[in-house]
């Protein structure tokens, strides 16, 4: 049995293979690291720096089901908090809307929170630091990234 594994990539089903790749490499800075078609399927494989993040497979039509058993939510820990505010610029120049109205805090007294907004198919995310931040918190009782 493993005892360490790790979170390799994550999948995620789209229903327009182009208009997402150009979504998270331009709102969350990935590369391009490979795309493949075969008859009836397209993926593509992004990250950084070689290492693989995400696939995106182009292989489902409506919008991403937030009431059904299954991904609640995709997060990314940004290195700092001046990295998670140039994101947050980044997101209402391309105007993506961000839930809670902008950077918010996990608890109270807590120096950790993020970003919350969705992708073009409607799969939430997550872009979050650990410390140094200083942000309303909009759930008082349980973290923040359980209720967008």
């Amino acid at each position: 049995m493993a005892t360490a594994l790790r979170t390799g990539h994550v999948a995620l089903n789209v229903t327009e293979l182009d208009r997402s790749i150009g979504f998270y490499r331009e709102v969350l800075g990935f590369d391009l690291l490979g795309r493949l078609e075969g008859e009836g399927w397209r993926y593509a494989r992004l990250g950084f720096d070689g290492n693989l993040l995400v696939t995106l497979w182009e292989q489902s039509s409506g919008r991403f089901a937030a009431d059904s058993p299954g991904l609640h939510h995709l997060s990314f820990e940004a290195p700092g908090v001046a990295e998670l505010e140039a994101i947050e610029a980044r997101l209402r120049e391309l105007e993506v809307p961000v839930k809670y109205d902008g950077i918010a805090g996990y608890r109270e007294g807590e120096e950790s929170g993020g970003l919350f907004f969705e992708d073009p198919d409607g799969a939430r995310l997550e872009i979050y630091v650990t410390s140094g931040l200083n942000a309303p918190v909009p759930h008082k009782d349980a973290p923040t990234c359980g209720f967008f």
